[in-house]
């Protein structure tokens, strides 16, 4: 009885070290097939755009609307002091350095992720996998390796947009509610952004990627259980982009601005 307590007690963890584990192995086989050159490209381009144009849409929409609301947020703060003049300054750096990379990723891993976990998992629970083991072609480069791709290059591009759409909700909030000329908003704008600023923000966003397609990848590869299996592997791919996400990014800020300064 007590034998059977403690199988219990450390089964959760044995599982999590041999997921861990298999990932890691995944990984290598992943990183394998693209060391030795054998990417298929014409696949990573139509994943870009299938990945991109999902996502587009709800990038464009959210941060349009997180751009307006942070800088009506921001005029009712700055207006009590007299600073009415920074929002420009304020609405820009805290896109570009931290929210746009992150909300873009987190909606990112919600819509593409989501997609290529539940697309992997249904090939894997209907025997696809199998089929193109059985024919003699490698699933991990034919159906992997152009995604986890995909990923790490089309989250850069929709965070930059991100940023881009995020500051002009600003800007409509700016000149049309506070004011501000628009002359005056926009120079504000270019000078609050220098190097430092876009690169502390871009460069986590590729160890954005490489956790959200690893991940997706990873869960949908090896999905078993049916139809279940693919909601139960969907639903927990996202939720472990979303924490990596959230985790990377208190780590890497922290690196950054201990290695690179404020």
């Amino acid at each position: 009885m007590e034998l059977r307590y403690n199988r219990t007690m450390f089964k959760a963890p044995i599982d999590m070290i041999a997921s861990i584990g298999r990932a890691a192995l995944f990984l290598g086989d992943v990183l394998g097939v693209i060391v030795r050159g054998r990417v298929r490209w014409g696949e990573v381009f139509k994943e870009v755009y299938v990945q991109g144009v999902q996502s587009l849409g709800i990038v464009i929409l959210a941060s349009l609307a997180s751009g307006a609301v942070l800088a009506m947020q921001s005029r009712v703060a700055l207006e009590r002091f007299g600073a009415k003049e920074v929002m420009a300054q304020m609405v820009a750096l805290s896109l570009v350095r931290e929210l746009s990379p992150v909300f873009t990723a987190l909606v990112f891993s919600g819509k593409s992720g989501a997609g290529v976990a539940s697309e992997l998992a249904t090939m894997s629970v209907n025997n696809q996998v199998l089929a193109t083991r059985t024919l003699g072609v490698d699933p991990v480069g034919f159906l992997i390796v152009p995604r986890m791709l995909a990923c790490i290059m089309v989250l850069p591009i929709l965070v930059v947009v991100s940023g881009l759409t995020g500051i002009l909700g600003g800007y409509l909030i700016g000149v049309g509610e506070a004011n501000i000329l628009s002359s005056s908003y926009i120079r504000q704008t270019i000078e609050a952004i220098g190097y430092q600023d876009f690169f502390c923000g871009f460069i986590k966003v590729f160890f954005f990627a490489f956790f959200i397609g690893w991940i997706c990848c990873f869960k949908g590869f090896f999905t078993s259980g049916g139809s279940l299996g693919v909601g139960r592997s969907t639903t927990q791919a996202v939720a472990a982009c979303y924490i990596s996400v959230i985790v990377s990014n208190t780590i890497l800020t922290k690196l950054i601005l201990t290695l690179w300064g404020s």
